[in-house]
């Protein structure tokens, strides 16, 4: 009996002592495999970090590199291209054109054309000037409107002596026959506005307000060879010609011709002649 119980203690402590040795196989089977898990976690832990890591860094290296071009193209061209295109613009500029005669003389603020014209009306009239002042028959002399070169009251002291208009201006003491001139801006190339101021004259061509109907007076007529003299010896001739004569009627003579009535008649007397030509109009066109 004490021999059977001996054996079943024996064995109780066997199956004990197997019992813990698989129950600490357990245990170390379940501390590895959580080890394991551990570890894998580790690894894919670190894995993301290194692909987040590589990410950034690419991200970073593509930021940077688009501020290095955006740098690239804010920076200015280099110093040999920007004198190759200075030199190119330069090449395109036209060369400054310099007037006759040396001068360098030109009105601010005004277009080059107008300059142009400008400086050749000056040197026009004043060569026109020296010309009429040195007329040994003194047909005619010249005196500037308030220092204006551009505007003229030219006083014409001869005409035939042998017409009625002479014999007018002897028997009135009329010194001479006044007229105004005016010099367009495209003067030679345009003709001057000329009107007569005094005396009041009849017939010879003079109309109304003091216009002058003369073909070479219009740009259809005028040339820019004309010359002021040769225009004012042309008028006298034509006022004798048309048997012009000083008005002495009671009433007219105190009435002085006037600037916008002579525009008003020699825009009427143009447009008449372009329509029928330079000969005798119609009574029922004035």
């Amino acid at each position: 009996m004490a021999t059977l119980l001996r054996k079943i203690g024996l064995i109780r402590l066997h199956d004990r002592d197997t019992d813990g040795a698989k129950h600490q196989g357990s245990r170390k089977a379940t501390k590895s495999g959580s080890q394991k898990n551990a570890n894998k976690q580790c690894n894919s832990s670190s894995n993301e970090s290194i692909l987040l890591q590589s990410d950034h860094h690419h991200h970073y290296h593509s930021n940077h590199q688009q501020q290095h071009n955006h740098k690239r193209s804010e920076q200015p061209p280099s110093t040999k291209d920007s004198n190759k295109d200075k030199q190119q613009a330069g090449s395109k500029v036209p060369p400054a054109s310099s007037s006759s005669g040396g001068s360098s003389s030109s009105i601010p603020g005004q277009p080059p054309n107008k300059q142009h014209c400008a400086q050749v009306r000056s040197r026009r009239l004043m060569k026109e000037l020296q010309d009429i002042r040195k007329l040994t028959d003194h047909f005619i002399s010249v005196e500037l409107v308030e220092d204006n070169l551009f505007e003229w009251n030219v006083k014409l002291l001869q005409v035939d002596k042998d017409s009625a208009l002479w014999q007018d201006m002897k028997e009135t003491s009329t010194e001479c026959i006044l007229l105004n001139l005016n010099f367009p801006d495209n003067f030679p190339f345009s003709p001057p506005f000329m009107r007569v101021l005094s005396p009041r004259l009849e017939n010879g061509y003079v109309l109304d307000g003091g216009a002058i109907c003369m073909e070479l007076l219009t740009p259809r007529g005028w040339s820019s060879a004309y010359t002021v003299e040769a225009v004012m010896r042309q008028f006298a001739a034509s006022l004798v010609k048309g048997q012009g004569r000083i008005c002495r009627k009671v009433g007219k003579t105190k009435k002085a011709f006037t600037r916008k009535e002579a525009e008003a008649t020699f825009k009427s007397l143009v447009k008449t002649h372009e329509k029928y030509g330079w000969v005798t109009p119609p009574v029922s066109d004035g």
